[in-house]
């Protein structure tokens, strides 16, 4: 690509007004041509593309020397140099947003070899032309300003030159036969030809076979080259008879080597994030039309949750089976006392979400349904717990500024409380609590529903030397993009430089994006609660002393109750087979901790020291409130942030509560069954499942 002449500017303008004009005097009537092109029916469709993602190259290319910038690097003195600055990124930025939309437009369903070479070539050019820079720039010094219209004109000219010699197409040979084991990879047989489309670092490339199917195929089952037309040459033929045992021995090797890569990616919960390669998603879609900020993508955490339910709360409370599969690993009975015996665990944490601060709002067009944080352990590859949700308060007036535990009369509710624990167990030495921020939104022209990550921080549990972190308030960056990218480009990440001055250093942290943690001790009592509970389990902090009585409930029926520890029949325990649900629907871990506060107000010292008293309490109370609620028609099934199902929830569970209470005014008649055959109350057709606990399903 021919480079346009520089123009002339004076010494009050500032390098980044230089640097962006230099780009708009020579692409901005380009890109309006293109425009132009694309409406007209004449003309080649790949030709446009490449222009198209020319222009796209080099417009990025004129951001990132533009947000490199500092004042220091002007010739003069410049008055309101932020102000200058922040205006040129905008307007390449609106240039970057309309090429995005022409290139959706314009790119056709399959692959084009044109603009495969063409990036190839420009990313392979890049350091050269850096490199000749200046000196292109003395040349072109030499010319007028009267001839930049014609320069723009041969400029295209030079482009369409620089396209005509087609390269050939990166075609490759299928060297075995590959079914697909995950949704998003393409079945190749041996021998098929395929045409990549995308090659990533991960091994896993985009490829495109002869009928226009799209997917996923590792590398190690490709070989470049085609052998179509091989079979017609009978020399070609005898060698690859003489080859036909070391390609045997090759493919062996292959499929043990994808078989060690699957695994790794499954270890790293890489694939959900590589369905992206495949299709168009709302979240790009949005951020070309302006709607959302650059740095915002589709929730990683959130479509983990929603694929998989070994990432929810009610599968970590279950009980985890021995290697040899006859025994629990972290469910034990203490014979002497008949409790659950306490289990230390490498790394057990309480902390609190603060706030918080500078985070981006998205645009007009997107209605916020939550903003929440979801939270895991991370160790930098892989999840290791649960995945648990907080939703943040905000305020009107300021809404880049998010709060976590509002006051408010009665019981903080379980998804609006920013005080958790963590219980791991895993050996990782870069183990930390990965937290990212995320926003549930409502499209207004199409109603259509989705999850985006306003940007995630990492907190690392250990220091460099493996000790403990102290307990005290951290402040954390909050980063774009998702964990697994790095150097994001948008609102969160964009001009994160140090500035000079101590005032300007002052000024610069206060705009960064911060989430606020503070890491506290345990009381005494909390920490003799939280050793019965699971070796990893990422929860609430008020929900500590239920999840210990389910635990204890847990060990009696499986460790003293069973006639012997091979008996896998199913159990008759209601309680122990609906508790898990409550982990999941907040609102009703609610209801059933607002019971058991008030009901704990009435009870001795003597009967709250008393463990086999309180566990038939337990069981009475769940069954006269929770299990009750859990089978009525009348409530509506659970949704995350939908406020019309949330709030008929919420008079839902206060009004059977209210009922059960003044038919049940005595502790000595809950959890009787008369409630069940009461002609006002209402219940679901009867399924086995509400009372059985079955061992196999369950255990993890």
């Amino acid at each position: 690509m021919r480079r346009s002449r520089r123009p002339k500017f004076c010494l009050t303008c500032s390098a980044a007004s230089r640097i962006s004009c230099s780009w708009f005097t020579s692409s901005f009537k380009t890109v309006d041509r293109l425009m132009k092109d694309v409406q007209s029916p004449e003309g080649s469709n790949d030709k446009r593309l490449c222009r198209c993602l020319e222009l796209q190259m080099s417009a990025e290319k004129t951001l990132r020397t533009l947000l490199s910038l500092r004042k220091a690097d002007e010739l003069a003195p410049v008055g309101s140099y932020d102000q200058r600055k922040q205006e040129e990124e905008k307007r390449l930025k609106n240039i970057l947003e309309r090429l995005n939309k022409l290139f959706m437009e314009i790119s056709p369903p399959g692959p084009s070899s044109e603009i495969d070479h063409l990036s190839k070539n420009n990313s392979e050019g890049d350091v050269g032309e850096d490199d000749d820079k200046d000196s292109s720039e003395e040349e072109d010094d030499n010319n007028d300003d009267d001839d930049n219209d014609d320069s723009d004109d041969t400029e295209v000219e030079d482009n369409d030159r620089t396209v005509k010699p087609q390269p050939k197409p990166s075609v490759y040979t299928v060297l075995c036969d590959f079914k697909g084991e995950q949704e998003g990879d393409l079945p190749v047989q041996k021998g098929e030809v395929l045409t990549i489309i995308k090659k990533t670092a991960d091994g896993w490339w985009l490829a495109q076979d002869k009928k226009g199917n799209k997917g996923v195929v590792p590398k190690t089952f490709l070989q470049p080259g085609s052998r179509v037309g091989d079979e017609d040459d009978d020399e070609e033929d005898s060698d690859e008879e003489d080859d036909e045992d070391e390609l045997e021995e090759k493919e062996e090797e292959v499929r043990e080597e994808v078989a060690d890569g699957r695994d790794r990616m499954r270890a790293s919960n890489w694939s959900t994030v590589r369905k992206a390669l495949t299709q168009i998603d709302t979240t790009d879609v949005l951020s070309a039309m302006g709607a959302i900020p650059s740095g915002f993508r589709p929730s990683t955490l959130s479509k983990l949750l929603e694929e998989d339910a070994k990432f929810k709360a009610s599968h970590f409370v279950q009980p985890e089976l021995s290697q040899s599969q006859l025994s629990f690993k972290d469910l034990f009975l203490d014979p002497d006392s008949g409790r659950v015996r306490a289990r230390q665990v490498r790394t057990c944490v309480c902390f609190t979400l603060w706030s918080c601060r500078m985070i981006p709002t998205p645009g007009v067009g997107v209605q916020v349904l939550s903003r929440h944080v979801c939270l895991c352990a991370f160790d930098g590859t892989r999840v290791l717990s649960n995945i648990h949700t907080v939703r943040a308060s905000y305020n009107s007036k300021n809404l880049k500024t998010w709060s976590f535990s509002p006051r408010m009369s009665g019981i903080l509710p379980t998804l609006l409380n920013g005080d958790c624990f963590l219980r791991c167990n895993a050996l990782s030495p870069n183990l930390g609590v990965l937290f990212e921020l995320g926003v549930t939104f409502l499209r207004n022209s199409t109603g259509e529903r989705g999850d985006l990550s306003c940007g995630w921080a990492f907190l690392k549990l250990t220091d460099d030397a493996g000790n403990p972190l102290p307990n005290k308030t951290y402040e954390l960056p909050v980063n774009g993009g998702t964990p697994y990218e790095k150097d994001v480009i948008g609102e969160i990440t964009a001009g994160r430089r140090s500035p000079t001055g101590v005032f300007q250093q002052m000024l610069h942290a206060r705009r960064e994006p911060k989430l606020i943690v503070k890491l506290k001790p345990a009381k005494s009592h909390t920490r003799a609660q939280l050793s019965l509970l699971p070796d990893t389990l990422l929860y609430c902090l008020s929900c500590v002393d239920l999840l210990a009585l389910h635990r204890q409930l847990l060990a009696d029926t499986l460790l003293m109750d069973r006639p012997t520890m091979q008996n896998a029949d199913l159990i008759c325990n209601p309680v122990l087979s609906t508790f898990p649900v409550l982990l999941d629907e907040t609102d009703l871990m609610d209801a059933l901790r607002s019971a058991w506060l008030e009901a704990e107000t009435s009870r001795s010292r003597a009967q709250k020291r008393d463990l086999a008293y309180l566990k038939e309490e337990f069981r009475k109370l769940y069954m006269s409130s929770v299990y009750f609620l859990l089978h009525s028609p009348s409530l509506p099934c659970y949704h995350w942030a939908d406020p019309p199902s949330e709030e008929q929830r919420a008079r839902v569970i206060y009004a059977t509560l209210m009922a059960l209470k003044i038919q049940q005014p005595t502790t000595d008649q809950s959890g009787s069954s008369e409630v069940f055959f009461d002609s006002t109350h209402s219940h679901l057709a009867f399924d086995v499942q509400e009372l059985t606990f079955d061992l196999l399903q369950t255990a993890r």
